[in-house]
């Protein structure tokens, strides 16, 4: 069953600590503020779309300016010990933010880190973005921090980025276009045939990808190539309804996601893109692909 779609706190019901920066207007920078825990509103309706497959593939393309208009875009970036990484992605955001002239704010959630993440995000100019830190203390898992952050998010649209950046921010120009066609959900691939992975990945975590992949195809989401992309957009709508619900913590969040976006009616666009694998990359492939079942036969459960 569906958990309801009520009041959802930041923090967590036991020990979790959560503590939130913004950007400051005098100065530039980022400046520690308490963050109070900010819910959904009830959602009775959570769709018009009929609760269906509805999933396409497609390449995308070119978006303008104009068509951006005045609407906020939100990027919520994860992150676990990542300060060796962080301050390029942030940088990169940063110029494109500012090449691209769109309204945007970026989101930090520091997941327990103990190597200064959140001190380096708080300390970087991101000006003309708005640039929020929210650090969770212990460590609660990478699904935990992106619904902190999708929950949190005041945009119009919400992007999940990993902190590499692994798909470049410019990817994005692929996804915008199709939910000018009607789509909720826009998730980048790795898998389709005009994907392009630069440089490929090391044949070990290919193996263990395809592993993972074959088992979760016959337990559920068997129409989507890729679910694990971390390059995910939402609308407001479809991020309110999915996210109010979502449950797991760990990596296997973005499964039960999208099987609450079908389950929802939301209509999901899978769009092959450019992915830069990154070898310092804190997933462990062969034990993840392996111990997955449980969750996944937990998701097929709860969602229908």
């Amino acid at each position: 069953m569906f958990y309801p779609a009520g009041p959802v706190s930041a923090h967590s019901p036991t020990r979790s600590r959560l503590n939130g920066v913004s950007e400051d207007a005098n100065i530039g920078r980022p400046a520690v503020v308490p963050l109070a825990g900010r819910a959904f509103p009830l959602m009775a309706k959570a769709a018009k779309h009929s609760p269906q497959r509805r999933v396409a593939h497609g390449a995308g393309g070119g978006y303008s300016r104009a068509r951006m208009g005045a609407r906020l875009l939100s990027i919520v970036i994860p992150a676990h010990n990542e300060r060796l990484r962080l301050g390029r992605t942030l940088a990169q955001l940063r110029d494109y933010g500012r090449s691209a002239g769109w309204p945007a704010e970026v989101l930090v959630i520091d997941d327990g880190s103990t190597d200064g993440t959140a001190e380096l995000a708080a300390a970087f100019s991101a000006a003309p973005l708005t640039l929020r830190v929210l650090r969770h203390e212990p460590k609660r898992g990478k699904g935990f921090s992106v619904r902190t952050g999708m929950r949190a998010a005041t945009g119009d649209l919400l992007l999940m980025s990993d902190a590499d950046l692994s798909a470049p921010i410019e990817e994005l120009s692929k996804l915008l276009p199709w939910l000018d066609r009607g789509y909720d959900v826009v998730i980048g691939s790795r898998d389709l045939p005009n994907a392009r992975l630069d440089p490929p990945q090391p044949l070990p975590r290919r193996l263990a990808a395809w592993v993972f992949r074959a088992l979760r195809r016959r337990l559920l989401l068997a129409e989507l190539r890729d679910t694990q992309c971390g390059f995910k957009l939402f609308t407001r709508r479809a991020a309110e309804a999915i996210f109010a619900r979502a449950t797991i913590d760990g990596w296997l969040f973005d499964c039960e996601v999208l099987a609450l976006a079908r389950a929802l009616g939301f209509r999901t666009k899978e769009v092959g893109i450019v992915w830069q694998d990154h070898p310092h990359s804190s997933v462990r492939p062969w034990r993840e692909a392996l111990t997955a079942l449980p969750t996944l036969l937990r998701i097929r459960r709860r969602v229908p």
